[in-house]
């Protein structure tokens, strides 16, 4: 009896799981058609006009009025220059689309200029057709792949379309496993979009094409003396000057130290591991700076005022650390006396007829520097800094600003510098007033300076609006 229903009951299951699988059918494909499908946009918004924060200079004010018509339409001319020096195709917003069966990179293919490079990953997965037909479209460049095998059709091999046919996926996608690109015009940093279609199905990738660098690297030695140089700038200061030098070689021997001097009437400065180099007059504090960082050859150099003191706390040894350990960094200041003068920009980029709007806002930061709880990550620091050289030479500083600048070079290297501030590491500055009674005159800003810097920023750095918080 037992046994009977045993059998039974096997049966019964027998027939209810071949019933299952012969009603069973195989799941269709289900794609979104082009027409259920929303108007994806290209690009983003243009931005709209920008905000001038409560206090900002409105730059345009700084122009005379007769002079600013031709000057607005020399900068959007200008502006047009830039953004096609800086823009790319790779800009574009792409969408990946629901449930597509194209296999493609997304990210990572860079390939050399001239030089025909595996596009990694093409793939179709789709159900079962009579036939399969892929196409690929470049426009900067051409598609090239291996001999077909039998039962594959290619057309537009060596050209801008490339398009691929066979009843077998097994063979179709073995070929696509072998397309090439190649761009056809040289240049060292540029993009293409790849359209990639089967059927309804369309995707768009990203191609980057970029010359590789060679890299640069310094010796850093064993010693502080061969990963660091001092650098400063003097004009009309010799006895500031002189005690700075004493200080430094109190506690750093052999750290060269690189002066740049516009003094009026210039002094011997001599010692051993010290080179004064000597400028036409009053050329200004930027092209001072340039001079001397110019001439570095260590890994980093650290930025000093002439008036500046080195103590005990001036541990250039742990700027070093913390730009070692976290090698993205660029620059990294300390604190004069207790000050870090540290600064935050945010940047708006406007209308482009306008201008952006820019502030500056004092005594702010971003958050801790990950290892380092006592620095923070920041947009500028103080006078005193040490920065990576190549890092600092490729923003550089601009010689149009003679006497008040230092926020400027923070500027021109948002975007481009990583800043920190480590207020640990501090220097001291020399109180007593200059000697020189020349000094003051030179030092202290005229109107018609101020004028200059705000009319600077209006052309140079597309500016609407500026505020120093």
């Amino acid at each position: 009896m037992e046994e009977n229903l045993r059998l039974t009951l096997a049966v019964v299951l027998l027939a209810f799981f071949v019933g299952y699988l012969y009603d069973r059918k195989e799941p269709e494909e289900v794609f979104p058609t082009p027409g259920q499908r929303s108007e994806l946009p290209s690009h983003l918004p243009p931005p709209g006009p920008c905000t001038c924060p409560e206090g900002s200079s409105i730059l345009k004010t700084s122009i005379p009025e007769n002079q600013y018509e031709e000057l607005l339409q020399r900068r959007a001319k200008e502006f047009q220059k830039y953004k096609a020096r800086t823009s790319s195709v790779l800009s574009r917003l792409l969408f990946a689309l629901p449930n597509s069966p194209l296999q493609y990179p997304i990210q990572g293919y860079t390939v050399r200029p001239l030089t025909a490079t595996l596009i990694p990953g093409l793939g179709l997965y789709a159900g079962e057709r009579n036939s399969y037909k892929v196409s690929l479209n470049v426009s900067k460049g051409i598609l090239t792949t291996e001999a077909p095998a039998e039962g594959v059709t290619v057309k537009g091999a060596g050209e801008k379309e490339l398009i691929l046919e066979s009843s077998s996926l097994v063979s179709l996608n073995d070929l696509l496993s072998k397309v090439s690109y190649s761009s056809t015009a040289y240049h060292v940093n540029a993009g293409d979009l790849a359209t990639f279609q089967f059927e309804d199905h369309k995707a768009v990738f990203p191609i980057a094409i970029r010359q590789p660098h060679l890299p640069v690297l310094y010796d850093m030695g064993t010693d502080i003396s061969s990963q660091v140089t001092i650098t400063t700038k003097t004009f009309l200061r010799y006895d500031k000057l002189n005690v700075l030098l004493k200080s430094i070689r109190r506690f750093y021997r052999n750290v060269p130290v690189i002066i740049a001097d516009d003094s009026l009437e210039p002094e011997k400065i001599s010692g051993e591991n010290i080179q004064h180099y000597i400028m036409p007059p009053a050329q200004g504090w930027f092209a001072g700076r340039n001079l001397a960082v110019s001439q570095v050859t260590t890994k980093y150099f650290v930025w000093v005022d002439d008036d500046f003191l080195f103590t005990k706390d001036t541990k250039l040894e742990k700027l070093v650390e913390v730009m070692e350990a976290i090698p993205e960094l660029d620059v990294v200041g300390g604190s004069v006396q207790g000050n870090q003068y540290q600064f935050v920009l945010e940047y708006e980029e406007g209308e482009e007829m306008d201008g952006g709007c820019l502030n500056r806002r004092n005594s702010t930061r971003f958050h801790p520097l990950p290892g380092y709880p006592q620095c923070s990550l920041t947009s500028g620091v103080v006078n005193f800094f040490m920065a990576r050289t190549d890092s600092a030479l490729k923003v550089g500083f601009d010689p149009k600003l003679l006497r008040v600048a230092h926020s400027e070079f923070f500027m021109d290297g948002l975007g481009s510098l990583l800043v920190a501030s480590c207020p640990d590491v501090v220097i001291g500055h020399q109180t007593e007033p200059n000697k020189d009674p020349r000094y003051t005159r030179f030092r202290t800003p005229e109107g018609n300076d101020i004028t200059y810097k705000l009319q600077l920023h209006f052309f140079k750095n597309h500016l609407k609006c500026v505020r120093y918080g």
